[in-house]
């Protein structure tokens, strides 16, 4: 549906609607050739779907760090904490307004609190927002959820028994074995996963370095799951295990696609799974409560954002993505309503809302997205470009020389928000010729950095020549915003070491990229496949700046 600009999220799960039980699938009883265009039994296909949201998450993880994962606590724990416990909450309390037992409200309001991890963050990846800072902190608050996952299945387990047993012990009991499983993921991962994935290149190339990716991805996978804790959750701490390895290119390159394939399946599969007959007969209602847990999640998650992740801009955006319920929905009121915990019919009135609301997680990612970014009017009496005071998320571009403008002239057809200071007047009518934010300023000062907005950008791309310069510039931008992502241009590999020991994030050696471009070149004149010199590049370039 790319030709009418449909989200890939929401094609899925049209298409899983269509295809599944209650579309094409009751059809097929009256009309047998329909049985061949749809899908009756879609927990058949569940394993599978499931194997499309490890990767995903796998895969961010491979992009992530735990220096970054480390900085974003606050927003796990605090942001975290206060979304999801807030609105299950608040949600319970409209519960118990319309009659519900306390226990029956709390378990609704705890199935419903909790958003989709899957879909949020392929939106998120989808739009290219997945490193900005308000992709970083919506992935926070979605981590502290997967760690809710056991606490919210041993009260639901309980509420079902009607136990007297002691249920804080049993918390701590799985919060003890939660921790252990973690602790395995992480030793395994630091002292046997790198020399393992070594020991099978060498051994089987790379066939056999993709049956342990996979083998990695699942096995991490099942020691959360075994724990109590979400395979999500396994599989992304896998991923940043993964991307401490020389490896990480090449496991993202033999990852991407079957997750494409398995993620589509799984959005199709949730689809499936909303019974639209009981959806007709209760549209008013469900509607209703649809808008009704919309706003409330927005409110909650919103303020959680102010408290703890940062601006109004980031806040927006990241509580219209968590609005949305999540798949977790569906196992909490299934298992509620085994246990006899939950009446059936409320169990499927909060099942339909939570399936509809996830149809509404691209939509409502697109419209926080446009008031993040919108532009508000300039101030009186100053020209457009100099009121940038609102800009978020942008990328600060520190100088706009040659390679500075390269980089510019790329970025900007991708729409990213840009701001260029260079101390060269030339160049920055050159840049705003060209249609850029850019002003005549030293990005090594601080007062400059905190005019262009420094504590709301995005990331720093240092691209000077000067190499003392360049490295007063990312100490500079650290001393103000630590967490800040810093991209830098490095002459050779001496000055590669000295911009990371001053805390940049990502350097690119000019001498050791013109000599992997080169060696590409050669490769595929040589006849290789494309992936096989992508993969053969990653791998080189990761020796060269390990042996920098």
């Amino acid at each position: 549906m790319r030709f009418v600009k449909v989200p890939t999220v929401i094609a899925f799960m049209l298409a899983g609607l269509a295809l599944g039980p209650f579309a094409l699938g009751r059809l097929a009883q009256e009309t047998p050739v329909l049985e061949y265009f749809s899908i009756s039994s879609p927990e058949a296909a569940a394993p599978f779907a499931e194997l499309g949201v490890l990767f995903l998450l796998f895969l961010l993880g491979v992009e992530f760090s735990f220096d970054r994962l480390w900085a974003l606590r606050r927003v796990v724990v605090g942001a975290g904490s206060l979304q999801s416990l807030g609105s299950a909450l608040a949600i319970a309390g409209v519960g118990l307004a319309f009659g519900l037992e306390l226990p029956v409200a709390i378990i609704i309001g705890l199935a419903l609190a909790l958003s989709s991890t899957a879909i949020v963050m392929q939106v998120l990846v989808e739009s290219k927002r997945a490193a900005q800072p308000a992709g970083r902190a919506t992935l926070g608050v979605l981590l502290f959820q997967d760690i809710l996952v056991a606490p919210i299945l041993i009260f639901v387990g309980f509420a079902a028994m009607k136990s007297e047993a002691n249920m804080a012990g049993v918390l701590f009991d799985a919060l003890v074995r939660g921790l252990i499983a973690i602790g395995v993921i992480y030793v395994i991962g630091r002292f046997l996963l790198g020399r393992v994935f070594h020991l099978a290149a060498i051994s089987g190339g790379r066939d056999f370095l993709m049956a342990l990716t996979l083998l990695t991805v699942v096995g991490a996978a099942a020691i959360t799951y075994s724990a109590g804790l979400s395979l999500a959750l396994g599989a992304f701490l896998a991923g940043l295990l993964v991307g401490e390895t020389e490896f990480k290119h090449q496991t993202e390159v033999d990852l991407e696609p079957f997750k494409g394939l398995l993620l589509g399946l799984f959005f199709m599969t949730v689809s499936m799974s909303l019974n639209l007959p009981d959806i007709a007969a209760n549209i008013g209602w469900i509607l209703a409560a649809l808008v009704a847990l919309v706003a409330v999640k927005v409110a909650i998650a919103y303020v959680a954002g102010r408290l703890f992740a940062g601006p109004h801009p980031l806040a927006i955006e990241a509580a219209l993505l968590l609005a949305p319920a999540g798949e977790f929905a569906f196992v909490v009121l299934t298992a509620a309503q085994a246990g006899r915990a939950v009446p059936s019919d409320a169990a499927t009135f909060a099942a339909a809302v939570a399936g509809l609301s996830m149809l509404l997680t691209p939509l409502l990612g697109h419209l926080g997205k446009r008031l993040a970014t919108r532009p508000k009017a300039a101030a009186a009496g100053l020209p457009p470009q100099m009121d940038f005071s609102e800009l978020t998320d942008h990328i600060i571009l520190a100088g706009y020389g040659r390679v500075g403008q390269s980089v510019a002239r790329l970025l900007a057809e991708e729409e990213a928000a840009l701001l260029a200071l260079d101390r060269e007047p030339d160049k920055i009518r050159m840049a705003r010729e060209a249609g850029m934010h850019a002003y005549v300023a030293d990005a090594a000062r601080p007062e400059f950095l905190r005019a262009a907005g420094i504590d709301r950008a995005a990331m720093l791309i240092v691209t000077v020549d000067d190499a003392a310069r360049a490295e007063q510039m990312v100490r500079a931008a650290l001393e103000i915003r630590p967490d800040l992502t810093i991209l830098a241009r490095a002459h050779d590999g001496d000055h590669m070491v000295r911009l990371s020991n001053a805390g940049a994030d990502y350097v690119v050696p000019e001498a050791i990229e013109s000599g992997l471009q080169m060696v590409r070149i050669a490769l595929e004149v040589f006849g290789y496949d494309t992936e096989t010199v992508r993969a053969r590049i990653a791998r080189a370039r990761d020796e060269e700046y390990r042996r920098a």
